[in-house]
């Protein structure tokens, strides 16, 4: 039997969870410029996420991180929005239900910070993941809100929290 818990990231998970995104990323193919691929924040993560209005956090199976994600605001957008960030699973964590539950803390948080909405972008190859946001109430957007500085993402999502 598989122990799971899901946590918020340590300054000790820093470098595992950098190696995780990356590896991810490079098994969808995804650009590594103008994604999260290229992000400073990946090697300083717990960093990154100890301000206000922010939260990570890491998935376990056994005691080893096999996911992320995250909760912040909006990079240039609305205060009342937050962007989901950096939800990425290891292939053999796929299919544990891991992503929804990641999803629902996630949402939890967002909530409890005071955030009205939620925001995401994603890519057209990540079929797996847009199923998730849809199946829990992500919508399709026109066009992109905020500055992420991610732009090799052409999907963009919200959800009404």
């Amino acid at each position: 039997m598989n122990t799971i818990e899901i946590r918020a990231i340590k300054k000790s998970d820093n470098a595992t969870v950098a190696a995780l995104i990356r590896n991810v990323l490079v098994e969808h193919d995804v650009p590594k410029v103008g994604t999260a691929y290229a992000d400073t924040a990946l090697d300083c993560m717990f960093e990154t996420y100890a301000v206000p209005r922010s939260v990570y956090f890491v998935a376990l199976v056994n005691g080893k991180i096999i996911g992320t994600a995250g909760i912040a605001p909006l990079a240039n957008g609305s205060a009342a929005i937050c962007e989901l960030q950096k939800m990425y699973f290891l292939p053999k964590s796929r299919g544990l239900g891991l992503g929804a539950a990641m999803m629902e803390k996630c949402l939890e948080q967002a909530k409890a910070l005071g955030f009205a909405q939620c925001y995401l972008e994603t890519l057209p190859n990540m079929e797996a993941a847009r199923k998730l946001y849809e199946r829990t109430g992500f919508y399709y957007l026109d066009t992109p809100l905020g500055n992420t500085g991610h732009s090799s993402c052409p999907i963009w999502m919200i959800k009404d929290l």
